[in-house]
């Protein structure tokens, strides 16, 4: 018998938390992270749903039609029985450090358990319906987020991705298979890949996403409503800064006569709120990597990584070049040298209007500044939608995240009201 959804967060709320914060650690193919994997086989197996992996580590359990056989992977015509016709759900179970509970799992298990409801009201789907679980969604560990979805779609290259490294140098290409993404053939939108073949395995038969998640934020809190839809998100991305200087002695070298990367770095990082909070946009420093990383000893490089968000491209193209043009100037001030890297950009998102709306059912409807999987898929040309549940804390990629139980069944039901309506 499958476990509801309250058991369901109980046996998850143990694995990869922090005993000192109460926060949780489930980096990508890490240990907190294959349990993980290993519960959702289980989860899938006691309901009779088949799961099949692909070879970035992104994997979906089916519930197939009645009478349906085989596997309902494609890519050679539209027309296949199942086709473009089969609904995805779910979300990710990787974290940040020392992360929320809800950011990822909720999705995953509130998939399961709307299932479990559609059963229970008798429905039968009229089209395979799966539930996914995408690999490095949070990027914490190998610093591209939406890997895995990034990979299936094309969006990254295999051949880029699989010399990515921890930080303990460990490549991503000696932990998975990899192999051909649509990407290898350069970008392509879900239509044209799917006639072409281009668009991955499993993905190539989906015609829509919907993925529900905790919001993060206080939209709903705001609106006092336990679950909203969003409208779409706002293009995001990372930018790696490199400060290099000249290692020295702290207490020797006078203040005049040093080439301090930390002072480029920290003028920078003020520059950034400064931008952001003129602009009503977002921009934060939030990874800072030292070298030689003594406390006797003025620095030879800073490695720190911009994570910033604007409501339009040419928003935040215009704070983007401002923050990298205020660091160059301050480099050329301290001694110092400043290059900037791209490491990954995601353009503005405007969720599917129809799915949105049969998704929605008539709830709220907000922005989110955060990016999701949906977006990558919504990008690649993959009708997707977004279902949030109430945050009352506001607060996210934190300890305190949280949502109430009661708000959590709520959203269970809309998604599953969300799913009948697109399967029958």
């Amino acid at each position: 018998m499958p476990d509801d959804f309250e058991r369901m967060w109980r046996d998850l709320a143990p694995i990869g938390r922090s005993a000192a914060s109460g926060g949780y650690f489930r980096p990508g193919w890490g240990a907190a992270e294959l349990e993980l994997r290993g519960w959702f086989r289980d989860q899938a197996a006691a309901r009779g749903l088949g799961v099949e992996e692909d070879s970035f580590g992104n994997f979906v359990a089916w519930w197939r039609p009645p009478g349906s056989t085989g596997r309902t992977m494609r890519s050679d015509s539209a027309n296949h029985e199942g086709g473009l016709d089969s609904v995805l759900t779910g979300s990710h179970l990787d974290s940040v450090p020392d992360g929320g509970a809800f950011d990822g799992p909720l999705g995953v298990v509130s998939a399961l358990a709307a299932v479990d409801m559609l059963r229970g009201r008798g429905v039968e789907p009229a089209r395979p319906l799966g539930v996914a679980v995408f690999a490095e969604e949070e990027g914490s560990r190998f610093g591209r987020a939406c890997l895995g979805s990034r990979l299936a779609t094309g969006a990254t290259t295999w051949e880029d991705a699989r010399e990515l490294r921890d930080a303990d140098g460990i490549r991503l290409g000696d932990l998975v298979e990899g192999g051909e993404s649509a990407g290898d053939h350069g970008p392509t939108r879900h239509a044209e890949g799917v006639k072409t073949g281009r668009l991955g395995g499993w993905l190539a038969q989906v015609g829509c996403y919907v993925e529900l998640h905790v919001e993060q934020g206080r939209g709903l809190v705001d609106l006092d409503a336990p679950v909203g839809v969003a409208s779409g998100i706002w293009p995001h991305g990372r930018w790696r800064y490199d400060v290099r200087g000249r290692a020295d002695h702290a207490g020797t070298t006078r203040m005049e006569d040093r080439a301090d990367p930390m002072l480029t770095y920290a003028m920078t990082a003020l520059a950034a709120n400064k931008q952001a909070r003129l602009a009503g946009q977002r921009a934060t420093f939030g990874r800072v990597e030292v070298a030689p990383n003594g406390t006797n000893a003025v620095p030879s490089r800073v490695t720190a990584w911009l994570d910033a968000r604007a409501e339009s491209e040419a928003a935040l193209d215009e704070m983007v070049a401002v923050i990298g043009r205020i660091a160059a100037e301050r480099a050329d001030r301290d001694g110092t040298s400043v290059t900037i890297t791209a490491e990954s950009v995601s353009g503005d998102v405007r969720f599917d209007d129809d799915l949105t709306t049969q998704v929605g059912g008539g709830v709220p409807k907000l922005p989110t500044q955060a990016g999701h999987d949906a977006g990558i898929l919504q990008a690649a040309g993959i009708p997707s939608a977004m279902l949030f549940v109430r945050n009352p804390t506001g607060v996210s990629h934190s300890p305190v995240e949280h949502a109430e139980t009661a708000d959590c069944l709520v959203g269970v039901d809309a998604l599953a009201d969300a799913l009948q309506r697109l399967l029958t």
